[in-house]
């Protein structure tokens, strides 16, 4: 039956926009490398703003049209924190200061994939993203965007800006640990997976 249904399941309009923004970031990293002028940037900041649209209305199609799937799941998330290291990626290549927030989100990242493997290994799971790490994505996407439109920046809001990051994702950091690590009714047993058909 699973191999009957696999376009059903995979080939969807959601999973389909995330691998579309996968397949964005080396667009955007070749643009964003090779801008020499503000319309290069301009056009690097333009495909951002295309991958955040499509992340907008992937998860929106997904529940309204019931094409919510196990690849989704993984598809999603996986767009959305590699466009995100990507930029962080990019701009600290010009920013220094920034490779703090890009340490800081490889520890984020990596604790959240441990500790989500270990609570699937115990049949539970978080239900959905936290309220903060929301937050400190629409922070970052915005405020990264906008320093990438701007290449001549000033020095002072750089630091401002990589600050107002750090702050947020180690806020977010903490409650999805806190989350974890507590008897958090984020963290809901999986449903029964007895659904085969004689």
């Amino acid at each position: 039956m699973l191999i009957k249904n696999w376009k059903k399941d995979i080939l969807t309009i959601p999973n389909l926009l995330s691998l579309f923004r996968l397949l964005l970031i080396p667009v955007y990293v070749v643009i964003y490398l090779n801008a020499e002028d503000w319309s290069g940037h301009l056009i690097a900041a333009g495909v951002l703003a295309v991958s955040c649209l499509t992340d907008m209305i992937d998860g929106k199609i997904a529940r309204h049209f019931n094409m919510i799937s196990n690849v989704g799941k993984i598809l999603d998330p996986l767009a959305d924190k590699a466009t995100q290291l990507t930029l962080i990626l990019c701009l600290a290549v010009k920013y220094p200061v920034l490779w703090s927030l890009v340490a800081l989100f490889v520890v984020k990242e990596g604790f959240q994939v441990i500790a989500g493997f270990l609570t699937l290994r115990k049949g539970r799971m978080l239900t959905g993203a936290l309220m903060t790490g929301k937050v400190c994505t629409t922070i970052l996407f915005v405020s990264l965007i906008l320093m990438v439109m701007v290449p001549s920046i000033q020095k002072t809001y750089i630091h401002l800006i990589t600050l107002v990051n750090f702050i947020a994702m180690l806020v977010a950091f903490l409650d999805y640990a806190r989350t974890y690590f507590t008897h958090s009714p984020m963290i809901q047993d999986l449903p029964d997976s007895e659904t085969a058909e004689p």
